[in-house]
């Protein structure tokens, strides 16, 4: 399963990020999204409300059953191991964090899904790769910026990138160009504005112009 999710990620590139949105509005969402051409979905842990993580896994557990085969679902903002099993036991595929802790992609790894530890220095980006990450998230990418990331790529392009923070239509060519695997995008596509009005068909659309940007 490791190896066909790390393939999915390296195709279609783009992970959308669902945080915030109501547990009722997922179910469009994911719809419109894939519809958009998205075919990764990060639902992330709100680690200002410790009470909704079960909540949390719960909208894991109904997207990974209502879009079996079609969307790959993952968890976000995963900082402690207990949080990797919840995600693990809900159906969480993938497992993608702000920062690196070498216990968590170990749980990651042993619980057999692919880990994406976020790191910004060339120390943490290399301790996370060497801890058995699959890809290292550069966050925050964009206020990091395309520069940044070439000078980190230059020693260091060994490893797998993914660009989050920041990322819209217009620097994904860029850092394409410059060696990122992918790409994950949250308000920047997922607008709860537009989700909380029903308006998925707007979102689609937003999907469909960053899936023309990777492709571009």
């Amino acid at each position: 399963m490791r190896k066909n999710i790390i393939q999915q990620v390296e195709l279609h590139k783009l992970i959308a990020i669902v945080r915030g949105i109501p547990h009722d509005q997922c179910m469009p969402l994911a719809q419109a999204l894939y519809d958009g051409g998205i075919r990764l979905l990060e639902i992330p842990f709100n680690q200002q409300e410790p009470d909704s993580f079960l909540q949390t896994a719960r909208t894991i557990s109904d997207l990974s059953n209502a879009f079996s085969g079609k969307l790959l679902i993952g968890a976000g903002t995963v900082v402690s191991t207990e949080l990797v099993r919840l995600a693990a036991d809900a159906g969480a595929q993938y497992i993608i964090s702000p920062d690196t802790k070498e216990s968590v992609i170990a749980e990651t790894r042993e619980r057999g899904l692919v880990s994406m530890p976020g790191a910004m220095t060339p120390t943490e980006i290399t301790l996370a790769h060497q801890s058995g990450a699959d890809f290292v998230k550069l966050f925050p990418a964009g206020a990091l910026s395309v520069d940044y990331f070439k000078a980190v790529f230059a020693p260091l392009g060994h490893i797998k990138y993914l660009a989050v923070g920041g990322i819209n239509t217009e620097n994904i060519p860029a850092f394409l160009k410059a060696g990122c695997c992918g790409f994950g995008i949250g308000g920047n596509l997922v607008n709860k504005t537009w989700a909380a009005e029903g308006a998925f068909d707007r979102i689609t659309a937003v999907a469909q112009d960053f899936c023309c940007a990777v492709r571009s």
